[in-house]
């Protein structure tokens, strides 16, 4: 009976042994089956500072549409600035390259002989985001388009205005920020949200002054003047580079605050904020610049939103003085994507819904986006709550852009989306990735970046000629952001080398 279950105990081994030879050798033709870029992805997913990480990847051959690489490409998660892909194909694709919304003057009651207007200026928005902007404006130019305005209402006879300027972009709502804007981002300058009348970038430069390290800072100039916007200042000097302090304030809230940190002995140190009002800005602005040009209007300056009398106006009853054309779709979705514009973005988004319903509120443009791209790319399991990804209420997976990326290839808009898009090593928000790396030069493509996510999405240009769309989007990971860039500039250099 001994020797028999010994004879049986050395059997159980030798099987064991058998069968763990197989899954080694089993593992090892799987490694090596593996192409080098599911290598480098299994690297990077294996990366210490990966280990709580939530991570979606996904690489498609453009050319026969077949999967080359992937790490869980269906987990939707908070994809950043990547996001903006999404309003900038859709504005090519639904609005067009050419579209340029426009913002209206009208005239509301009777110009007579004298010049005297008995009634009122009405500024009707249609959400132009590059009214007065940076962006295609040379700094210190960028209102002098008020100064085209008034020159036309001259032209027209216009000596006095017996009623008001009247600023009304209500087309779009009031609704505030998009869902899931964090509290830290919606008063500074890149926490913007679109308007249906913008202007300025809808920002506003808050000038400090600092002295001493560990004394307090002053304000001493906003620009453009804002009445009634007070900051409760908590802004010190110290003894760091840069620009290490924040401003806060709700939508429409004219009481602000401003806490952090800026270097110290500093004649002027510039801080952007976001404007509490564009539309009463931009009524402001017009009511200055028609003063200035002896254009007296008696009753100053006023909004829709902020004047419950005013709305729901009668454009029918009012004569079109003239339109002022803004930057085209694809101008606009240049420096969306070119340089992350979270105002663009949103401009771009909202004009769907506009373009589309008369509507152009957040809410209802995404819900157009949807609807359009529904039949079109892989959208079960997409959320979006913005056009620009400030919201980390988004959920998109490396899937869904390979997806759209793939859409968009095939598009009759496919090289002027593509020529928006950032060049590694060479170009925009990519300037630094990859260089002089295989990648350099040869990824076209969007990078998101927020607090614990990193994320980048587009086209590659392989070694061999492939094309290439990818998606590569991490939250969560444990080292710095530079880190996790420098980890996955692995990956890229390694689809690039495909």
């Amino acid at each position: 009976m001994q020797d028999k279950f010994s004879l049986n105990l050395d059997d159980m081994k030798a099987s064991q042994i058998y069968n763990l030879i197989l899954f080694i050798l089993v593992n090892i033709s799987i490694t090596i089956a593996q192409n080098p870029v599911q290598q480098a992805i299994n690297q990077f997913v294996k990366d210490p500072a990966n280990i709580n990480s939530s991570i979606s990847i996904h690489v498609l051959n453009l050319e026969n549409e077949k999967e080359i690489a992937s790490f869980q490409p269906n987990l939707a998660i908070t994809s950043a600035s990547t996001t903006k892909l999404f309003s900038t194909s859709a504005a090519f694709e639904v609005l067009g390259a050419n579209h340029r919304s426009d913002t209206k003057i009208y005239l509301e009651g009777e110009l007579n002989k004298e010049g005297i207007l008995k009634g009122n200026i009405w500024i009707r928005g249609g959400g132009d985001v590059s009214l007065g902007s940076k962006y295609f404006s040379p700094e210190g130019k960028e209102l002098d388009f008020l100064a085209q305005w008034t020159d036309s209402l001259k032209k027209l006879g216009v000596k006095f205005i017996e009623g008001a300027i009247i600023a009304d972009g209500s087309a779009f709502g009031y609704a505030g920020v998009p869902d899931g804007w964090d509290w830290n981002d919606i008063g500074n300058y890149y926490g913007a949200a679109a308007r249906g009348l913008n202007i300025y970038d809808n920002l506003v430069k808050v000038n400090f002054r600092t002295f001493s390290v560990g004394s307090k800072s002053a304000i001493v100039s906003i620009y453009p003047e804002v009445p009634g916007l007070n900051y409760k200042n908590s802004v010190y000097a110290a003894n760091v580079s840069g620009d290490n302090s924040y401003l806060y304030g709700a939508p429409f809230s004219f009481d602000r605050s401003a806490e952090g940190k800026l270097p110290s002995n500093q004649s002027s140190f510039e801080v952007k904020g976001s404007m509490p009002d564009p539309e009463l800005q931009i009524s402001l602005e017009l009511y200055r610049a028609c003063m200035a040009a002896g254009i007296q209007v008696e009753d100053g300056y006023k909004s829709v939103r902020t004047n419950s009398l005013l709305k729901h106006p009668n454009y029918s009853t009012m004569k079109l003085l003239f339109l002022h054309e803004g930057k085209t779709v694809e101008e606009i979705a240049y420096w969306t994507n070119m340089k992350s514009v979270n105002l663009f973005a949103e401009g771009l988004l909202n004009q769907l819904g506009y373009a589309i319903s008369g509507d152009g509120s957040t809410s209802n443009s995404l819900a157009q986006l949807t609807k359009f791209f529904k039949d079109k790319i892989a959208t079960e399991g997409l959320i979006l709550q913005d056009g620009s990804g400030l919201s980390r209420s988004n959920a998109i997976s490396a899937k869904h852009f390979t997806s759209l990326l793939n859409y968009m290839w095939n598009s009759k808009s496919a090289e002027s989306f593509k020529k928006t898009l950032p060049v590694a090593g060479v170009s925009g928000t990519l300037k630094g990735l990859c260089k002089g790396q295989t990648g350099e030069g040869r990824i076209y493509a969007k990078s998101g970046t927020i607090s614990r996510v990193k994320s980048y999405a587009g086209y590659v240009e392989t070694v061999s000629g492939k094309k290439l769309a990818f998606a590569i989007t991490v939250n969560n990971f444990t080292c710095t952001s530079s880190q996790i860039t420098d980890k996955m500039e692995k990956v890229l250099n390694a689809i690039a080398a495909y």
